[in-house]
């Protein structure tokens, strides 16, 4: 039997406001430096519902507080894996549940959420909603989740003849979502119930729908082309793919991207704060991409102890 390739990550957490007038989507990843385990959260609050942004960063929030628990022990926290993921999700729903029962504002809020996590060359995740999670490997892109939409539906109308493709493409229904956070029954939870296997090269990538502007074979082009080089210069190539559509209907867009690196690989933070004088595609000084860097602590005794660090690009 051959040893496993120990493996390295390289997690970008990106945010884009696109052509809306906040942000609703929310995204924290940990990775911790010099560790061969990892995860990320992301969540794209319901357009046109009460506080979709107020959702998204309770969901995001309580499953990053409970994923960080269990990850002090990952070998205990992998034997469990979706039970652990399962239960993150319900205390999640749980909270929303609580906030929108406290405040008739709050009622209608709901949220996507997707949440990858990553032991070694093992990847398992647990998602509800449309927020596609992607594995890229040798310039091949595929969606690994459920799209809990009802777009999945209208495009097997498409193919069995029952309707044209412009009236698909661009059908009402299409993002009505089947499934959601809303503090309610979980109608659907889509989960790896055996893990993906990663090796280096591979990318990883989460999203909110905004990224969607962009269709399968254009992400695939940028990841295809950017792939070797840092993840934070593959962030700011989709950041400013995304731009150059100008779309006026731009959703808000959020992604974590992570690339599979071998050990052996130059130690991931060497490119953030010491080695990169701007993030790329951008004019960021120094201080801006350190003012970039997610710092999470908490408090202990006295003093505080870093908990996650993770790297964010913005546009």
């Amino acid at each position: 039997m051959n040893a496993v390739t120990k493996l390295r990550y390289d997690a970008v957490a990106a945010t884009a406001m696109g052509g809306r007038d906040r942000q609703e989507d929310a995204v924290v990843t940990d990775f911790p430096i010099g560790t061969d385990y990892g995860f990320a959260v992301l969540a794209d609050g319901m357009g046109g519902h009460a506080s979709g942004n107020l959702a998204s960063n309770i969901v995001v929030t309580e499953m990053f507080s409970e994923l960080k628990m269990q990850a002090n022990d990952p070998s205990s926290m992998e034997r469990d894996i979706n039970a652990t993921l399962h239960a993150a999700v319900a205390d999640a729903n749980a909270c929303i549940k609580y906030v929108s029962r406290c405040s008739p504002r709050q009622e209608l809020m709901g949220t996507t959420v997707v949440a990858p996590v990553l032991f070694e060359d093992r990847l398992y995740w647990i998602s509800i909603g449309d927020s596609p999670l992607w594995h890229f490997r040798d310039g091949n892109l595929v969606r690994l989740n459920e799209d809990h939409s009802m777009a999945p539906e209208i495009d097997r109308m498409l193919e069995q003849g029952l309707m044209d493709a412009d009236t698909a493409r661009s059908h009402p229904d299409r993002e009505c979502l089947t499934s959601v956070l809303m503090g309610g029954e979980i109608a659907r939870i889509d989960y790896s119930e055996a893990p993906v296997h990663v090796r280096p090269g591979d990318i990883i990538l989460a999203a909110s729908d905004g990224l969607e502007f962009l269709d399968d074979a254009r992400i695939a082009a940028v990841l295809n082309a950017h792939g070797s080089t840092s993840g934070a210069e593959i962030s700011s190539a989709l950041l400013d793919e995304i731009s150059s559509l100008d779309d006026p209907d731009q959703d808000n867009v959020a992604f974590c991207l992570v690339r599979v690196l071998s050990a052996g690989t130059a130690p991931a933070f060497s490119e953030t704060v010491e080695e990169l004088k701007t993030i790329p595609g951008s004019d960021a000084s120094v201080d801006e991409v350190a003012n970039a860097l997610t710092v999470v602590s908490r408090k202990k005794g006295n003093g505080s102890h870093v908990i996650c660090i993770s790297k964010k690009v913005s546009m």
